[in-house]
């Protein structure tokens, strides 16, 4: 019995999220005592594909077929559940991304699997199979048994350390099959891609700002902090509702929910919905006036304090660091 883990790439490329998974499978493996399989679907070439080598992957399922240079969540889990009945997998990994949260639902229902979704930790138990994740948008703390043969999990963003195998071998198999016409739905018309601007989904520091602002005028500062600390910008819902920052910068309940290293979290109350969208940020910085606010039970490190009087200061305090 292996564990699978589908491992997503962009334009052939592996990003860190892929090798947090294989870091993650790898460690439920180990507590199994068994190995990993890791299924790459689309073009890959052999280099980048053993990177996941290095993570802790013996082994590596290539999917290349025209048909699916799409993502298509039902040919996806179509292709995903046969490989995990061929390898034998009693545990799947997928990430708790919109993909992942797409893809596991229906996996579950083709291989009568049991879904944890959002973990953030190893199983706490193989027997009964017992996975931690938090519950309530970020508030409480479940342990989830999962009773089914096959379990599925999908792990939260950022939530596990990237663990490197080096010198750890692994073998690719090119993996051929038939695509079901039936199970492709998803006809792509347009693409356009954001250049010249760090993805939020991908940014390790985001640098946020709230009606704490006061003004769409007053962004400079916080773009500047952003641009020196290679971060991404976001925004609570009040601020893109206003028309002050565009709508994909919206992060919350609503929003994009992300997972970075750093959220520094500028004029921000801390509404319950926005909160549900940054709490798996490994640390979070809040600047607010009112000592009072939510954002502050959330945060690790907190100022109190105008932020139109702080984040100049914290622009000088980068430049002189840097």
């Amino acid at each position: 019995m292996s564990v699978l883990v589908y491992t997503e790439n962009w334009d052939g490329k592996f990003k860190k999220l892929s090798f947090e998974l294989v870091s993650y499978a790898s460690g439920v493996a180990k507590m199994a005592g068994t190995s990993v399989t890791a299924v790459s679907i689309g073009k890959v070439d052999d280099t980048e594909l053993k990177k996941l080598g290095n993570y802790g992957a013996s082994k590596i399922v290539a999917v290349t077929n025209e048909k699916l240079s799409t993502l298509d969540n039902q040919a996806y889990a179509s292709v995903i559940s046969e490989i995990a009945l061929k390898e034998n997998s009693g545990v799947i990994i997928i990430s708790n991304n919109n993909a992942g949260k797409a893809i596991a639902p229906r996996l579950s229902v083709r291989l009568k699997a049991g879904v944890g979704s959002g973990v953030s930790r190893l199983p706490l138990n193989l027997n009964p199979f017992t996975v931690y994740k938090r519950t309530y948008s970020g508030n409480a703390f479940a342990h989830l048994v999962i009773k089914s043969d096959i379990k599925i999990l999908t792990l939260a963003q950022n939530s596990f350390d990237l663990a490197e195998t080096p010198g750890n071998s692994c073998m690719i198999e090119n993996f051929s099959l038939t695509v079901d016409e039936a199970h492709l739905k998803t006809v792509v018309k347009d693409v356009q891609k954001q250049t010249g601007k760090i993805l939020l989904t991908d940014a390790d520091i985001v640098v946020s700002g709230g009606r704490g602002m006061k003004s769409p005028d007053n962004w400079s500062p916080l773009t500047e902090l952003a641009s020196l600390l290679g971060a991404a910008t976001a925004c609570s819902r009040p601020v893109s509702d206003e028309g002050w920052r565009p709508h994909d910068e919206h992060t919350g309940q609503t929003g994009k929910i992300i997972a970075p290293n750093l959220y520094i979290a500028v004029g921000i109350s801390g509404a319950t919905q926005h909160l549900a969208g940054i709490s798996s940020s490994k640390y979070i910085v809040a600047i607010n006036t009112d000592k009072d606010a939510p954002i502050f039970e959330a945060a690790q490190y907190g100022i109190v304090g105008d932020a139109m009087k702080i984040l100049p200061k914290l622009v000088e305090a980068v430049k002189a660091k840097k």
